[in-house]
């Protein structure tokens, strides 16, 4: 009863809020850093009081801490932001695999080394895409260190998979005999539709993003590296029922926003958690993979909600 009293109450939220000011926003504690964790130049974004809880956001395929760039200001006037790049995306560094194995297993440790460095030892993680599997390993990792979890098309089921991970599986059995898997992966075409396939309102969507996504990709090392983090992508899969059996054993306080036109993580992804975490807060929003290209606002107010009823 509880849980759908607040469920009415964000829908009557959002109703009597469709029409009203914008939410409070700050730019002014923003700021970009480059630091060195085991040997590599990481980069991260920082906002919002030091003294307030930490949210941390792990990014998706082929973003950067970049995608976050609207929703830190709404979320840096009550909390402390990290927003961290991997080894090999955004402002990071980008070694051969000769000298950093691309795996999922690599880019988790290589984070959680950054956090500790920093001193962030209590947070809530804000999981995309590509940020499930690195968050995942990091709560296994530190569990304590937990305080909510908010998930935003990042998927751990099966049933999340959309279709196009059908041939990508045929890549994982015999990677050499599907390099048009790869070239399909990182096409102009692909790094396009990851933002608006699903949309009804393209022109909310910056085709900057895209372009500069797809110089990013295609610079000298990109493919060999972002075919290792597919090929070793496998590993989430077969992951997914441990980290499915800790939801159900720790019951993390979570909310799930998710736009439920994803082609790649569709929506029945989202209504599983609830097999795992009866409590979760599921919102299935009318966008796209990346849904804060056109739903930030919406976003923000959930999380700010959410957090508030749950202080750190």
């Amino acid at each position: 009863m509880v849980q759908l009293l607040r469920y009415i109450l964000a829908a009557i939220l959002f109703a009597g809020t469709a029409q009203a000011a914008s939410l409070p926003s700050t730019d002014a504690t923003t700021t970009y850093h480059r630091v060195d964790v085991d040997g590599l130049g990481i980069f991260y974004r920082e906002a919002g009081p030091k003294d307030a809880p930490t949210i941390v956001l792990l990014h998706g395929f082929p973003s950067s801490s970049r995608e976050f760039e609207t929703l830190i200001p709404l979320l840096a006037t009550r909390y402390h932001l990290i927003a961290p790049d991997y080894p090999g995306f955004g402002q990071s560094d980008s070694p051969p695999p000769s000298a950093y194995s691309y795996t999922f297993d690599h880019l988790a440790t290589t984070i959680d080394d950054l956090l500790s460095s920093l001193k962030i030892k209590d947070y809530t993680l804000y999981l995309h895409d590509y940020g499930a599997p690195v968050g995942f390993r990091i709560i296994l990792a530190h569990p304590e260190r937990l305080h909510a979890l908010i998930i935003q098309n990042g998927n751990i089921y099966r049933a999340g998979l959309g279709p196009k991970w059908h041939r990508i599986a045929e890549y994982w059995a015999d990677p050499k005999a599907h390099p048009e898997v790869v070239d399909a992966f990182m096409s102009f075409n692909a790094t396009e539709q990851r933002h608006i396939a699903g949309t009804t309102h393209p022109d909310r969507y910056n085709p900057d993003t895209w372009t500069d996504e797809f110089a990013h990709l295609s610079q000298p090392g990109q493919r060999v590296i972002q075919s290792d983090l597919l090929y070793d992508y496998r590993t989430n899969v077969a992951s997914y029922p441990k980290w499915q059996a800790w939801l159900r054993a720790h019951k993390p306080r979570t909310l799930v926003v998710w736009g439920r036109n994803d082609p790649s993580f569709i929506a029945a992804g989202a209504s599983a958690y609830k097999s795992d975490l009866p409590n979760a807060e599921i919102y299935l929003l009318d966008a796209g993979h990346f849904a804060l290209d056109e739903k930030t606002d919406e976003i923000a107010r959930l999380i700010l909600d959410f957090m508030a009823r749950h202080p750190g």
